[in-house]
């Protein structure tokens, strides 16, 4: 499952690779009656080697030209895209699994659509469990970050306060002096104590939705702790 920068997500990508047509058709026909399709893009192997295996999230391989089938296998089993080969009969898939761990083997029989399809399936939501986790781990991470400075804001909220207050102070006593400023340094002076007036308006909204974040943890704890046997009671 591939992720957008703006946080939504791409539909899933299975890519299937083969040298008779009849085995695409077949994969992607019988995909048709499970509830969720996914976008498939079909290969030849000449051209598996040169497909960007990162733009997919799950590879499925079968009847491949005999001359082929040992340098598709090597190449898939070197690369990190999770990928299902449905061997040939006749064809040793104890020799395969063994040669090939990184491969998942599934043997031709009578039922082979429906194991392959099952299989994919359950590897495509394992893939996309695993995308919804690692988001949720980025957004905890973010959010940790906030959570630290937020406390250093607060640690360092009174020591703030206390300086915007002085050059508040200053500001307004130097202003006092009718005589000794000339109008440039009035003009600068009056800047100056304008943009501390919004420091210090600023940092009075942030004490007010600490104030207001706080209500509202207390009583969430509050809710937690209402006895559910008395509260449905008096439901």
């Amino acid at each position: 499952m591939k992720q957008r920068s703006s946080g939504t997500t791409d539909p899933q990508k299975v890519l299937v690779s083969s040298d008779q047509n009849g085995f695409s058709r077949d994969l992607i026909a019988r995909w048709q009656m499970q509830p969720h399709v996914p976008e498939f893009t079909a290969l030849s192997s000449d051209l598996l080697r040169g497909s960007a295996s990162s733009l997919f999230d799950v590879a499925i391989v079968g009847d491949v030209r005999p001359e082929r089938t040992a340098a598709v296998l090597a190449h898939l089993n070197q690369s990190s895209l999770l990928t299902v080969y449905v061997a040939s009969v006749g064809e040793p898939v104890h020799t395969l699994r063994r040669d090939y761990p990184r491969l998942i083997v599934v043997s031709r029989h009578d039922a082979w659509l429906d194991t392959v399809v099952l299989l994919t399936e359950e590897i495509l939501r394992r893939a996309e469990l695993s995308a919804h986790i690692s988001r949720v781990e980025e957004g905890a991470r973010a959010g940790q970050k906030h959570a630290t400075l937020g406390r250093y804001m607060v640690e360092m909220r009174h020591s703030f306060n206390n300086a915007l207050t002085s050059v508040l102070g200053n500001a307004e006593l130097l202003l006092l002096e009718t005589t000794a400023l000339n109008p440039n340094m009035r003009d600068q002076l009056e800047t100056l104590h304008a943009m501390t007036l919004r420091l210090h308006e600023m940092m009075q909204r942030f004490t007010s939705l600490e104030v207001e974040l706080q209500c509202t943890e207390k009583a969430s704890r509050s809710e937690k702790m209402i006895d559910p046997i008395s509260y449905a009671t008096r439901v």
